[in-house]
């Protein structure tokens, strides 16, 4: 989604005066009058035929969202309650998200000022851009909402743009975010983070780093050449987890770290030998595409082989 910019002029009225004293006539921008050009033209702007189109039924449709009343999408509201009352999960929400309509929020911003009557200023040109925020870890958040009335409640005088979840996070890709923060300021805000917002744009199926079992698979591959770790598990990071606005905690909704990596390790490894341990595995990890790709944030928990609870 571009920048949309919108100019301003002042209307002059043609007066009564003889032809040769009346002002110049001036020139209608490019686009508007290439658009006056064309029209009457066999085809629209977008270069569609006009034959053989209908004004009635499905064919009077002006966009995908003729009818719709600004609520959220039931499969969102339904996958959300899910997760709260903890019978759903991340994986169920971003799935809900693939075929939803979501609100982007929009908000003038002055991009060329004029001097008017009196030497007061007036906008001569303004600028319609996307909202983003900043997460906590610095990295940059675009904001979506599943309601008319919740992108209200966060920005009175935002202008809501209302498009499918996949095109929302294709646009927060190409603005350079890296997270999609559906709802904030509302009960329950829920972040799609890296990897989800990836495969929401390219609309494939996510699946939560911490579920990926051929993620851990391939995890558990790279300790064999370091004999100190005994074994390898994934678990869910404490980043999952988020809270809603009284403070109840839900499992899933949260910004990062969202994959925590359990190491066995032998006993006796020293401060140093465990520090260069992690680091040539962390090195070993970020080579692989599928943990580059399906991994937004871990934590590494590391444990006494000694302590591995024993088998039943």
């Amino acid at each position: 989604m571009g920048r949309h910019s919108a100019e301003s002029e002042s209307n002059q009225r043609e007066s009564n005066q003889p032809e040769s004293s009346r002002p110049e006539k001036r020139e209608l921008p490019g686009h508007i009058a290439a658009a006056l050009a064309g029209a009457g033209g066999a085809t629209d702007s977008a270069g569609q035929p006009w034959a053989g189109r209908s004004l009635a039924g499905d064919d009077a449709r002006i966009h995908n969202f003729d009818d719709d009343d600004g609520s959220a999408a039931a499969g969102y509201v339904a996958a959300i309650g899910e997760l709260l009352n903890g019978t759903g999960g991340e994986a169920e929400v971003v799935a809900s998200l693939a075929t939803a309509r979501v609100f982007v929020p929009v908000v003038a911003q002055l991009a060329e000022e004029a001097e008017g009557v009196d030497g007061l200023h007036a906008d001569k040109q303004a600028d319609m851009a996307l909202v983003t925020l900043k997460a906590p870890d610095g990295r940059t958040a675009m904001p979506v909402f599943t309601s008319a009335a919740a992108l209200e409640l966060w920005h009175p005088q935002a202008r809501p743009v209302a498009v499918y979840a996949a095109r929302a996070a294709l646009s927060a890709v190409s603005e350079g975010a890296q997270l999609l923060v559906v709802d904030p300021g509302s009960e329950f805000a829920f972040v799609v983070r890296r990897p989800a917002l990836w495969a929401l744009a390219q609309q494939k199926d996510w699946t939560p780093s911490y579920l990926d079992d051929q993620l851990e698979t391939a995890l558990v591959s790279t300790i064999s050449g370091f004999t100190a770790v005994r074994r390898l598990e994934t678990q869910a990071g404490g980043g999952v987890a988020s809270l809603t606005s009284d403070g109840r905690q839900v499992q899933g909704g949260g910004a990062g770290p969202e994959l925590r990596v359990v190491l066995f390790l032998e006993d006796g490894l020293d401060a140093a030998a465990v520090q260069t341990l992690v680091g040539q595995l962390n090195e070993a990890w970020a080579s692989m595409d599928s943990f580059a790709e399906g991994v937004d944030s871990m934590e590494i928990k590391l444990q006494r082989a000694a302590q591995e609870p024993a088998p039943h």
